[in-house]
């Protein structure tokens, strides 16, 4: 399997520290609101990696953190008059609600920043006997000119950083450069104890210090948003590295923003959307195919008409897959004969594809077009009229359901899933067509179709699909 490592630029064949093993770090939330869109694609991403991973036989330690304590937070919480901690809890339960949704998995560990302040603590002291951190007055700075290779994830010398990059005005650093691993409490604020007086984490210091706790010093996988290469990455490898004078992370992995309709995502031009108001109009699992649908370094626009095209896409491979389980109904109880041993093997080789796809870089889009391609060999070859048995229908549907579950997708079962009501509304049709009451049975099929089921009289019966 190769990588694009972030760090080399180049992609490289991913050779775990521990063989057999993977330690990765994802950047999660920051808990003050549900998670927009944009905050989707890396979770949806990295999931998939990890799933992957896993598929392929590796034992993965997958972190996730939860940045629970920041400026943002801060603000929000006194805006609606309850604690820090309050408002935390709540959109971490909020940010579960979303994630089961898209089928993400629960990390191996989601720690919390507020919940590793020793941690954190003993970091920062590490790097201030280094040399590394200075305290002026309790707030403590990371001084980045004495990390001589400081910008070599953005590669960019400090120079062009500097130069480049927003900074607060503060007569306090020694440089503009430099950064807080810890702040000073302000009246009102949440503080903890600490050596250089009651305080708060910095943002940049609690990645390395939960990364360092959970997975040793040099992790396999560090990933995120193209958008925290600079400056979150690169001061979470200053950090760590000045502190234990070891890699950090092995392969950097960064996705590409998300557009929607071709421009940038902002609060300012009304085009922010959190996956929960999305969710409202379309099912999580599209959400998650959409964005599988690109490379995840590439950019991608976010839109109705590509929506659409993607529910559509979905609701192709679900029909496949409610087709083989209508077949199977009345399928031929015997072995597979030559034309499906033939079609077993071409199948086979699509899932060859996909596997390729996949150990390119991740490339889902790629795996995704293997999937079609399967799609349309299992529909061309097991029909109502192909006779088709047992064995090669189960084959073909455990496969397609075998890679979808790489993705996080297909494992809705679409016979087992209908209601009472509409059982009973097809039985009753049923019911009328053998009276030959047709208008009884068209005016239920209307009704059906206006509760979104959209039935096929076939030779072996009724079949149903959701639209």
């Amino acid at each position: 399997m190769k990588l694009y490592n972030t760090l080399t630029r180049q992609k490289e064949e991913f050779k775990p520290v521990t063989p057999g093993e993977v330690r990765m770090y994802s950047c999660g939330p920051t808990v003050y609101n549900y998670f927009h869109i944009g905050n989707a694609r890396p979770f949806i991403i990295f999931d998939t990696l990890r799933r992957y991973l896993e598929y392929r036989g590796y034992k993965v330690t997958f972190v996730q953190n939860f940045t629970d304590i920041d400026d943002k937070m801060i603000k929000k919480a006194n805006e609606e008059g309850i604690t820090v901690k309050e408002l935390g809890e709540r959109f971490i339960a909020e940010y579960f609600k979303d994630a089961k949704g898209l089928g993400i998995k629960e990390a191996t560990v989601h720690p919390k920043a507020t919940e590793n302040i020793d941690a954190i603590i003993e970091l920062i002291k590490k790097l201030e006997e280094k040399g590394f951190a200075y305290n002026v007055d309790g707030d403590v700075y990371f001084n980045t000119k004495k990390f001589k290779e400081y910008g070599k994830l953005s590669h960019q010398p400090l120079e062009a950083l500097e130069a480049g990059a927003r900074i607060d005005v503060n007569e306090q650093k020694r440089d503009p450069m430099d950064f807080a691993l810890w702040k000073k409490q302000k009246p009102g604020e949440p503080a903890w104890e600490s050596p250089w007086g009651m305080g708060r984490p910095g943002w940049h210091i609690e990645c390395s210090a939960m990364a360092n706790k959970y997975l040793g010093t040099t992790i396999d996988i560090h990933s995120g948003g193209q958008d925290l290469i600079f400056p979150h990455h690169e001061n979470e490898i200053a950090q760590s590295e000045a502190a234990n004078e070891a890699p950090f992370a092995n392969y950097w992995l960064h996705n590409g923003y998300i557009n929607v309709d071709n421009q940038k995502m902002s609060k300012s031009l009304n085009n922010f959307f959190t996956v929960r108001d999305v969710a409202k109009e379309y099912d999580y699992e599209v959400i998650r195919f959409f964005m599988l649908s690109a490379h995840y370094r590439n950019p991608i626009n976010f839109s109705k008409d590509l929506m659409e095209q993607a529910k559509g896409g979905l609701e192709r491979m679900y029909t496949c897959l409610g087709n083989l389980e209508f077949f199977k109904q009345n399928a031929q109880d015997r072995a597979m004969n030559g034309q499906e041993m033939e079609l077993a093997s071409r199948l086979n080789k699509y899932k060859e594809n996909f596997i390729a796809a996949m150990d390119d870089d991740l490339n889902t889009a790629d795996a995704i077009a293997a999937m079609f391609e399967m799609v349309r060999e299992i529909n061309a070859n097991i029909t109502a009229t192909s006779n088709s048995s047992v064995v090669i229908i189960e084959f073909a549907a455990n496969l397609l359901k075998e890679l979808g579950n790489v993705l996080g997708i297909l494992q809705k079962s679409q016979q087992n899933s209908l209601n009472a009501e509409i059982e009973e509304l097809i039985a009753k049709r049923q019911q009328a067509r053998k009276e030959k009451n047709w208008t009884l049975a068209d005016s239920i099929r209307d009704q059906l179709k206006e509760m979104g089921i959209v039935l096929e009289d076939t030779p072996q019966g009724v079949k149903w699909r959701k639209v």
